[in-house]
């Protein structure tokens, strides 16, 4: 029997909104207050200005276009830099400038369109850059485990994550019914019971926290170095939504690059980082994690994700609430992971697969060959204090490489297939 389909102007039931919500919740929320935590601020006004910056993405796409905005890891190395050098205000002016910028690049996006993409990404190189946002965070996914990175494996953790893995890839096949649009949630669940009785769970800081708390908002400071040092990541962000948009496009069934239209979505996404950069947040961006369960749920509804948004926001002022969800541990999330994960990769093949790719031809044999080594190699590209690796770079090598072979195909100068 397939699976029954919600989609993303559908309106879904409160029985089932509520869990919903929830998981898409608990999917993201390891992610995205792991960056507050590395820039030493109170992850409270992220969740925040996640909620906010989520709810703000669904009213300018029109409701359109599913997605969760979480914290962006792209701006870790050089907002790093700056708050080292002049606090984390300065490195929150360099968040608004770059949503600026973002802002301004739709408005250019919307004037000359969205053609550009078929002549810089290809089928033959989106599949490869689409499998990559989710292939390349595979070894995340095993280290937020436990299982690498360590000097010794702890068993304990092998058994959460296997668990938590088990009922996630066994609930995908076997869940009927309302459990089948909940299989990440119940993992979940069911890590999270694994883990306490495996004794690895803590709960001294939900002791110590409090039952409500006013998220910590500061105004932004601007200073032309910290900009100067944090202006690149805009190239970054930027491929890394077109990536996801991509992606999103392939598992809803809808072109969401011409509706709602990708200058929306980029503006959205770059304005909830100027809102958040100017009073006290982190930027934000797409989550792959969130991606990924609407992969696996064929769940698609807006509301659902606007109801995660919600969420977000009142356990922004609940201290204990956030403080309990954080002792979710790593070997729960790294299991979730690497479904989630394999799923965004999987949807990069289908790209190959649903536009009947000619790996006949040389140029696609090429694009994708090399894409695949550039984003999986490791090699890195440093610009200023920007470091372009992986996926990103895997993408801006493939879009240049596109073009160029576009230019030798207007003079004429390339071959048509493998056998000429």
């Amino acid at each position: 029997m397939e699976k029954k389909i919600i989609q993303v102007d559908e309106k879904v039931p409160v029985k089932l909104l509520v869990p919903l919500s929830i998981q898409h919740m608990f999917a993201m929320f390891g992610a995205t207050v792991l960056v507050p935590f590395i820039f030493g601020i109170n992850p409270a006004i992220v969740l925040f200005m996640n909620g906010v910056g989520t709810l703000l993405f669904i009213l300018i796409t029109k409701g359109r276009a599913p997605a969760y905005l979480g914290s962006s890891f792209a701006f870790l190395a050089p907002a790093g830099v700056v708050i080292a050098k002049y606090g984390f205000e300065y490195a929150q002016g360099g968040f608004v400038v770059v949503g600026i910028c973002g802002c301004i690049l739709a408005v250019i996006i919307y004037k000359f369109g969205t053609d550009w993409i078929d002549v810089v990404l290809p089928p033959a190189a989106m599949g490869p850059v689409v499998a990559l946002i989710g292939l390349e965070l595979a070894g995340s996914a095993a280290s937020t485990a436990g299982l690498i990175g360590v000097d010794k494996v702890d068993m304990r953790n092998v058994i959460v994550f296997l668990v938590t893995l088990g009922v996630a890839i066994f609930g995908q096949v076997l869940f009927r019914g309302f459990l089948s649009v909940i299989p990440i949630l119940i993992a979940i669940i069911c890590g999270y019971i694994a883990a306490a009785c495996c004794g690895i769970l803590d709960f001294t800081d939900v002791m110590k926290a409090s039952w409500f708390a006013i998220p910590n908002f500061q105004m932004a400071k601007f200073k032309s170095d910290a900009i100067l040092t944090i202006l690149p990541v805009l190239l970054v962000i930027t491929s890394e939504h077109i990536g996801h948009q991509i992606v999103t496009s392939k598992i809803v069934g809808r072109d969401l690059l011409k509706d709602p239209g990708l200058h929306r979505s980029i503006f959205a996404d770059n304005f909830s980082t100027a809102i958040s950069g100017l009073i006290g947040s982190v930027p934000t961006t797409t989550y792959g994690e969130n991606i990924g369960v609407m992969a696996v749920t064929g769940v698609y509804s807006v509301r659902v994700i606007g109801g995660a948004a919600v969420l977000s926001i009142l356990i922004a002022f609940c201290g204990k609430i956030s403080a309990l969800i954080s002792t979710i541990p790593g070997p729960v999330i790294g299991g979730i992971s690497i479904l989630l994960y394999g799923m965004i990769g999987t949807s990069g093949l289908r790209i190959l697969v649903d536009n009947k790719v000619d790996y006949d031809k040389n140029r696609n044999l090429t694009l994708t060959s090399v894409i695949f080594v550039v984003g999986l190699s490791g090699i890195s590209l440093n610009l200023g204090n920007v470091q372009l690796t992986g996926m990103v770079l895997a993408c801006v090598v493939g879009m240049l490489l596109s073009l160029v072979f576009y230019i030798l195909d207007r003079l004429k100068l390339t071959n048509d297939s493998a056998e000429q």
